[in-house]
């Protein structure tokens, strides 16, 4: 086989604590060589799969893991394990992980090939070439099908210890019918975790229960009902803001056209909670921020200047048409 000479583009996002998260973006060449990769080992991967996997999988969703959660705390599994682990895709060992795919595949020159996409050297800005040693760069094609091959052997585990897990990548709950329960579930949490070499974060794992909120995926689970977390909330008020400031050179029809994408893919994501309230009052304030960009200031007679039916007609999507769709 010829030896490969990769190398990866490292970039870093701003994380919700306000560190920097590391985004390893392979080239265009390597992009295409990993999905044909990934496009002939998922399969094998999928038909091993445990149920309680939900991240980054054909036919599974979050909107499916968070029903899961629902389901199992119906049924009296109240108290949580909200586990995180520490750093994770920075270090997965490479040994470990390239003998979990050898455990399905023998083909050489595929687990090769996967060897060299892990150990490509990162380029990083100003700093040149840099080798890696451990970790798989988040922002691969086939990263998140290496982190569920990863974490496949921590699924097995807990499922054989009898333990109801949700997990979404490297996002994991482990659900139980008491305090104590969840207690002694920690503790299996992290042998199995160090035994393949990855650690709880200590601040960020905690014991909850359903009637002060649980978050995953974006949502706050309580006893009866779920609704989008305050940082979901935030983000998506950001992200109007962005779209409707007032300097913007262009007119109100193309802010809308600009406004609906972020209208649309939030409201679908988080439909599924109750959110009627909170729908209402997010369509009322994004049409003051339309209004406001239309007058170029904030104005509190504007709604009789600038009807809603006004906006409709240039095309603005709603939250509440997504749940009421004659509205």
């Amino acid at each position: 086989m010829k030896k490969l000479n990769l190398w990866r583009c490292e970039v870093y996002i701003p994380k919700p604590d306000g560190k920097q998260r590391p985004l390893g973006i392979p080239t265009i060449r390597d992009r295409v060589v990993q999905q044909a990769l990934k496009n002939v080992i998922e399969p094998i991967f999928e038909a091993e799969f445990m149920d309680s996997c939900f991240g980054y999988r054909p036919g599974k969703s979050a909107k499916q893991a968070i029903e899961q959660i629902e389901t199992v705390k119906d049924e009296g599994r109240e108290w949580v394990v909200d586990a995180d682990i520490k750093a994770f895709f920075d270090t997965v060992n490479h040994e470990k992980l390239i003998d979990a795919v050898a455990e399905r595949i023998s083909d050489g020159r595929v687990l090769r090939l996967i060897r060299a996409f892990l150990k490509a050297d990162i380029m990083e800005q100003g700093q040149g070439r840099a080798k890696n040693v451990i970790g798989t760069p988040q922002g691969g094609v086939i990263s998140p099908l290496l982190a569920n091959i990863y974490l496949h052997y921590f699924d097995e585990r807990m499922a054989e210890l009898g333990y109801e897990v949700v997990r979404y990548a490297d996002d994991f709950l482990v659900l139980c019918g008491s305090e104590e329960e969840a207690e002694e579930a920690i503790s299996h949490v992290k042998e199995i975790l160090e035994e393949l070499e990855l650690t709880l974060h200590p601040q960020k794992t905690k014991i909850k229960n359903f009637s002060e909120g649980v978050d995953f995926l974006g949502f706050t689970v309580y006893v009866s009902h779920k609704v989008p977390r305050k940082e979901a909330v935030r983000k998506y008020k950001d992200a109007v803001r962005r779209a409707t400031r007032r300097n913007l050179p262009i007119n109100l029809e193309m802010v809308i056209q600009r406004l609906n994408p972020v209208v649309i893919g939030w409201g679908n994501y988080f439909k599924i909670a109750n959110v009627n309230w909170l729908y209402k009052g997010l369509d009322g304030w994004t049409r003051m921020r339309l209004r406001a960009f239309k007058e170029k200031r904030k104005s509190y007679n504007s709604n009789r200047r600038i009807l809603n039916a006004f906006l409709r007609n240039l095309g603005l999507k709603s939250l509440s048409s997504l749940l009421n769709p004659e509205w």
